[in-house]
């Protein structure tokens, strides 16, 4: 009789009061859902067995260094085997030793790849080297920054050119040899390495060619996951924020800016699910936050965080200068 009551009470309210109840409820419920839905994929779900269910071989660019020579390590300890992509073949070969010495079941090839330079020839060795291997994985990891912020008009030719070079039509190139095969064997997962600075933060000023290229890898990531989804290929753009890596000039790591290690533990996970995703969990947290913010508050901070990097980076190439 009570709860009737109550009832008989609450819909006595003006309809006005009612419907905003409603809403509330909902939004609330659908929240609820939302961070179920987030917990479980962030903590409970488990990866992909990755060997099985696309191939034995995966190929990583940019491996020489960061978050590609992590990767490396993460995917042999899944139990494939490397092709290994990356300019500097001495660097290529020491990372081939330290995987093997840690894992000695896992098969290493190298490719020497310039991507600012030589790129279709170094495409074509890849090819060679692939020709008859399950390729199953694809990192498409390479990519370059500025060496510090700056002006649109301050970026030189020949920076300007690598950037394009390299962070556009290197994945775009590589993802074409690659793909190839992965269509005959009707089964495969590409990941890109996307940036923040292209899809998180509205704006990157100071950057923004970078951000531009970025915001083409996550644009071809998800045209390829339409096009190839229903072909047993999995086409992922990661987009991670700060890790900390030689690229992004950040030496320690922390609660908000990880290894590259502890990136690469959590990415590995995501392979073969949502075409756009954020591995690590305190990234996927910023992201929640800024998304909630005006876009002129996040422009203006990010104006006056890249002035700062460009101050500081205006100062090293002058002591340069002097010395």
């Amino acid at each position: 009789m009570e709860f009737c009551s109550h009832f008989d009470h609450l819909l006595s309210q003006p309809p006005w009061l009612l419907a905003l109840l409603g809403v509330g409820l909902l939004t609330l419920l659908r929240l609820s859902v939302s961070v179920a839905v987030w917990v479980y994929v962030t903590f409970l779900r488990p990866g992909k067995p990755l060997r099985r269910r696309y191939g034995s071989w995966a190929v990583v660019t940019g491996s020489s260094d960061g978050i590609g020579r992590a990767f490396a390590f993460r995917l042999a300890a899944s139990g494939l085997s490397l092709v290994l992509v990356g300019r500097n073949p001495e660097k290529l070969r020491a990372v081939a030793d330290a995987v093997k010495a840690k894992y000695p079941n896992a098969k290493v090839e190298l490719v020497v790849i310039d991507f600012a330079g030589d790129l279709a020839g170094g495409v074509e060795r890849l090819k060679a080297v692939i020709k008859g291997l399950d390729v199953g994985v694809l990192v498409n990891n390479a990519g370059v920054s500025y060496p510090y912020a700056r002006y649109f008009h301050e970026v030189d030719d020949d920076l300007l050119k690598d950037l394009i070079r390299v962070n556009v039509e290197g994945v775009t190139r590589v993802t074409h040899a690659v793909i190839s095969g992965m269509l005959e064997r009707k089964r495969g997962a590409v990941v890109n390495i996307g940036s923040g600075a292209a899809i998180v933060i509205p704006s990157d000023p100071l950057y923004a060619v970078y951000a531009a290229t970025k915001a083409y890898v996550d644009q071809f990531s998800r045209c390829l996951y339409v096009e190839y989804k229903n072909k047993g290929i999995d086409v992922q753009c990661q987009v991670p924020l700060y890790v900390a890596t030689k690229m992004a000039s950040i030496r320690r790591s922390s609660f908000l800016v990880p290894s590259a290690e502890t990136y690469a533990c959590a990415a590995v996970r995501w392979i073969g699910y949502e075409p756009r995703c954020t591995p690590y969990w305190p990234h996927s947290l910023l992201w929640c936050l800024i998304s909630v913010l005006p876009e002129w508050v996040i422009d203006k901070w990010r104006l006056g965080f890249c002035l700062g990097i460009r101050k500081r980076g205006q100062l090293k190439d002058a002591k340069k200068k002097e010395q």
